[in-house]
């Protein structure tokens, strides 16, 4: 059987409640068997004995933050993990609170045996709305961490008031508009809301919501975490788009934190689709343009110092 195994990345900050959420999956009565990849900073791990599915696969990387030392010990545990093949249906891979994702993501785009393996059903941020407010003014990977979720889930609402969380939520919001967003109280959520969901496949996205990426979101965070979207209302010559992406990223990849994109190509009838992580870029044809879909061209960043007048000229001189 040749079907890709689902990841699911689950980040978020100290204390947001990742452990909590991570028990919650393991333990309720789904039927389904997970590979549990914990991540701690320190040379004594002890995540691994707070997980208590006791019959699942939980494995320890230690001395070392996910997002930097140890990916190729992230990339030995995934090429393990599939030669037990049939073991279990997903995978899980908790990151420190203090992993920026990006890393983690691009993993399952530069690593062939690991991309041809599994694919990324989403990064779930868990953030904790009595402090988050606090951790946005001085923890940065706060920030990138709900900048890069496909998810965010706002734990601990019953401790804020609902001015309070009106605040929280706003702030989420001006960082990543995007996200699916839960609220919750100790990660209190069906398991179907957060995993097997193909977060990451922005085209299935667009078929359920299709006004995902339209123009009109323009949000700006105090600290320059923002998020842009362009449209052109047509095609797109590819000729002029691909050496413009790849140029963008490569100058402004630090800056990137993600980038999404549904283009309608002249003279091809499928719709490209594409996502960036930093510097990565991955994309390709995917199904036809439909009968009663306007082929318009829509662009996303997520990212911090960019120039989102040089975005759109840019974007704009692209249009065929």
């Amino acid at each position: 059987m040749s079907e890709k195994i689902p990841v699911t990345v689950l980040t978020g900050y100290l204390g947001a409640g990742k452990t909590t959420l991570l028990n919650r999956i393991l333990t309720e009565d789904h039927g389904k068997k997970f590979a549990v990849i914990v991540n701690e900073f320190g040379e004594t791990g002890i995540d691994g004995d707070l997980v208590v599915g006791a019959d699942e696969e939980v494995f320890e990387m230690n001395n070392g933050c996910i997002c930097c030392t140890v990916r190729g010990d992230l990339i030995r545990i995934l090429d393990g993990l599939m030669k037990r093949k049939g073991k279990f249906d997903a995978i899980i891979v908790e990151t420190t609170g203090l992993a920026d994702p990006a890393p983690v993501a691009q993993t399952f785009f530069v690593d062939q045996d690991v991309g041809d393996a599994t694919k990324l059903d989403a990064v779930v941020t868990v953030t904790d709305a009595k402090w988050l407010t606090e951790r946005l003014k001085d923890a940065p990977e706060a920030k990138n961490q709900i900048a890069f979720a496909d998810v965010i889930i706002l734990n601990k609402v019953d401790l804020v008031s609902a001015e309070e969380l009106a605040e929280v939520e706003a702030a989420i919001r001006a960082i990543n508009p995007y996200a699916k967003l839960h609220k919750t109280t100790r990660c209190e959520l069906p398991i179907d809301q957060l995993l097997d969901r193909n977060a990451f496949d922005l085209d299935r996205i667009l078929d359920i919501e299709p006004d995902f990426l339209e123009s009109g979101h323009h949000h700006h965070h105090s600290d320059e975490v923002r998020s842009m979207s362009f449209t052109i209302p047509g095609d797109v010559d590819p000729d002029k788009f691909m050496p413009w992406i790849n140029d963008i990223s490569q100058a402004q990849g630090p800056n990137i934190l993600r980038s999404k994109g549904i283009l309608a190509f002249k003279d091809e009838p499928r719709r490209f689709v594409f996502q960036g992580v930093h510097m990565i870029l991955d994309g390709d044809l995917q199904r036809d343009w439909k009968a009663d879909e306007t082929r318009n061209s829509r662009l996303v960043f997520i990212g911090r110092d960019l120039d989102e007048g040089e975005l759109r000229k840019g974007f704009l001189a692209c249009a065929a």
